[in-house]
């Protein structure tokens, strides 16, 4: 623990490609939400 700034990036590294998953989910829900007000407003 030399460096405590190589170590937060690693640790939030870690986190965000856990997260990988939980954003792309989150994408397509807004896509779909989108895509309804979309249809909705014709």
């Amino acid at each position: 623990m030399k460096n405590p700034t190589f170590f937060t990036l690693v640790l939030l590294a870690c986190c965000a490609l856990s997260a990988c998953n939980t954003f792309h989910g989150f994408g397509e829900d807004v896509s779909h939400l989108g895509s309804a007000i979309s249809r909705a407003a014709k």
